[in-house]
């Protein structure tokens, strides 16, 4: 029997403040439970924090567009990637780190919003590849971003093959998903624009729901669809463009959470997208976690992380189910 959705909530919360105080406490670093707040150790609190905020940011905004884009595109293997956000977003920061942007006076500002720059303009190129008189196809507008994720992919390694050693170090790291921080001006940034795409779709969820059966039906009731599909992929795009220009490309967030969070508290996406924040968090706390431990003190990439945990767990979901499990 499934558990009622504000129950679920409270349980998710609960484990993503555990998770929160779990990442507080494990470090790279190790530092003693009872010193961490000290004043000997404040920096090294502030760069855990830092590191959780921007960790729990990521996950809940990937998770909630990944939630956003499998009811918009009715495709259950719809994510934040297949769009092509991500890898324009990618393509900007290779192209910055390549030209030595990056290495310029403001270099902190500078990658960030050359991957921004490119994950929206991926997101425009997608949507008039995709447009057909004064409308958008869903089952176009998911080939042009599978087509055009394709295509700058390619270029991505293209641009990444032509660098020096270093230089292509700092790519494939970049790329491989980091969530170190050091600019707090920067994480407010990301995480105000984050929270508040995701309380839109939170107060945009009925709609989705109703765009769930069917355009015709969508229509039917009244409901302006061109303008809910262009709402939510603009949604989608920022939300991914801000959080892909700070922590790098993290794979299999948007694409796993929300098929768990489904089967937690079902279809309903008033449900679902808060449930999908909660849990996108804390899955990538836990991660990041990992990532600091596992070849401490060096660390890896979070994205290696969530490859190495997520591909399987992807396998045995899709494995269990005896029906699909997504409207």
């Amino acid at each position: 029997m499934r558990i009622k959705a504000p129950n679920v909530m409270i349980l998710l919360l609960f484990l993503l403040l555990l998770a929160s105080a779990a990442a507080i406490m494990i470090g790279s670093v190790s530092v003693p439970v009872s010193e961490i707040f000290s004043e000997d150790f404040r920096a090294i609190l502030m760069l855990r924090l830092s590191r959780i905020i921007l960790a729990g940011i990521a996950g809940a905004s990937l998770a909630v567009v990944g939630a956003i884009l499998q009811g918009l595109l009715k495709n259950p293997l719809a994510d934040p990637y297949v769009l092509g956000i991500s890898s324009g977003a990618g393509l900007g920061a290779v192209v910055a780190i390549a030209s030595g942007v990056s290495l310029l006076a403001g270099g902190s500002y500078s990658l960030p919003f050359f991957a921004f720059l490119g994950g929206i303009l991926a997101t425009l190129f997608v949507y008039f590849i995709s447009k057909k008189a004064a409308r958008v196809g869903t089952e176009d507008l998911l080939l042009s971003g599978v087509i055009v994720a394709a295509m700058l992919s390619g270029l991505i390694m293209f641009v990444v093959s032509t660098m020096e050693t270093e230089g292509m170090h700092s790519s494939l790291w970049w790329l491989l998903g980091n969530t170190q921080i050091f600019d707090m001006k920067l994480l407010t940034i990301v995480s105000v624009v984050s929270i508040f795409g995701i309380a839109i779709s939170i107060l945009l969820a009925r709609n989705l729901n109703i765009m769930s059966l069917g355009e015709e039906e969508a229509i039917a009731m009244g409901l302006n669809v061109e303008r809910i599909k262009i709402i939510f992929f603009a949604i989608s795009s920022l939300i991914t463009a801000a959080v892909v220009s700070v922590c790098g490309l993290i794979g299999f967030v948007g694409l796993i959470i929300p098929h768990v969070t489904r089967r937690l508290v079902g279809p309903d996406h008033r449900s679902l997208i808060p449930a999908s924040a909660l849990c996108g968090a804390t899955f990538l706390i836990l991660c990041d976690i990992l990532a600091r431990k596992l070849m401490s003190p060096m660390g890896i990439p979070i994205g290696v992380i969530t490859a190495i945990v997520g591909g399987p767990f992807f396998i045995i979901l899709l494995k269990k189910a005896r029906r699909p499990q997504f409207r």
